[in-house]
């Protein structure tokens, strides 16, 4: 599949998704491209891994897959996040992830 957003990567097997995170926001949402990431904005703290729960849960649900096959790979402390998805049928996630 050929993927035309800078921010989405096959590697390996895995799906790798560049995250810009905005943490305290008012609800967990899409919200456009900044500095070559999807950004995010997050319901949650950036204190004691809060917002990084509340991206796996998010991204879980909008994508509708298991908590289990997303992974914080990079930035777990950072506004720049690595998220990598693993598992079938990565290229219609992909799809879902080409937003803007």
């Amino acid at each position: 599949m050929s993927l035309k957003k800078s921010y989405l990567n096959f590697v390996k097997g895995e799906l790798r998704l560049s995250l810009y995170v905005q943490p305290n926001a008012s609800k967990t949402s899409f919200a456009g491209e900044f500095d070559g990431a999807l950004k995010l904005k997050v319901h949650a703290p950036p204190v004691e891994g809060k917002a990084n729960e509340e991206i796996i849960r998010f991204l879980a649900k909008y994508l509708g897959i298991p908590k289990s096959r997303i992974t914080i790979d990079k930035g777990s402390a950072s506004r720049k996040k690595l998220v990598v998805i693993g598992g079938d049928g990565l290229e219609g996630i992909a799809g879902k992830l080409q937003l803007y």
